[in-house]
């Protein structure tokens, strides 16, 4: 293999905004990128049409990212840090039910606020194989789980760590099946999440 072949696009930032008007350029720059992905899908994403979406230079784009790759490497980043930020949440909820209710909702909420940038950027994450992104997820929703799991008092059908990794495998998969089929109805999608995760775990099932 050729070492152009081998070698990997640049995934990480040409720099971090220093000033709050570099961050509200930086904000506007990855508004722009979301937009030319939901509009125009893949085909469209070029770095000249994300900088006439935001309304900036050609060279505000690459004065903070050397290009689509690094773009959606930041659009991840930024659409998964509400979810995981609920998913940190979900431990503290009265009951256990409670907990597993929120991550999945928020997990529904994640896929369902937009859908097609969501669609576009699930398959973005596989192919440009953002392990950092995808860990702290994956890892923020075991350590949730693990610590409802561990309120619930009830016999689990594995072990712990075990457990967490089925639910967070069949969570996961639910959502991002309903994803590639162009679900629209989160609250449909919910109820069937909620009910697998709470067949799973033998416990009653909730009430809608």
């Amino acid at each position: 293999m050729s070492p152009a072949r081998s070698r990997r696009p640049a995934l990480k930032p040409r720099k971090s905004p220093g000033q709050s008007r570099s961050a509200e350029t930086v904000r506007t720059i990855l508004e722009g990128a979301a937009r030319v992905l939901e509009e125009r899908g893949l085909d469209g994403y070029t770095t000249n049409a994300v900088a006439e979406r935001a309304g900036v230079s050609i060279g505000s784009v690459y004065q903070y990212f050397p290009g689509k790759e690094a773009l959606t490497a930041a659009l991840v980043a930024r659409e998964t840090a509400l979810l995981t930020a609920a998913v940190r949440a979900a431990p503290a909820a009265a009951t256990p039910e409670d907990g597993l209710r929120r991550i999945v909702r928020a997990c529904v909420a994640h896929q369902m606020a937009r859908p097609r940038l969501a669609l576009l950027l699930d398959r973005e994450e596989s192919r440009l194989q953002l392990a950092d992104t995808l860990g702290s997820v994956a890892g923020d929703l075991t350590t949730a789980l693990l610590a409802l799991l561990a309120r619930l008092g009830a016999a689990l059908p594995a072990e712990p760590e075990t457990a967490a990794g089925d639910l967070f495998a069949l969570v996961r998969g639910m959502v991002d099946a309903a994803g590639e089929r162009g679900e629209r109805d989160g609250g449909a999608l919910e109820r069937r999440v909620l009910h697998a995760v709470h067949g799973y775990l033998g416990l009653p099932q909730a009430v809608a």
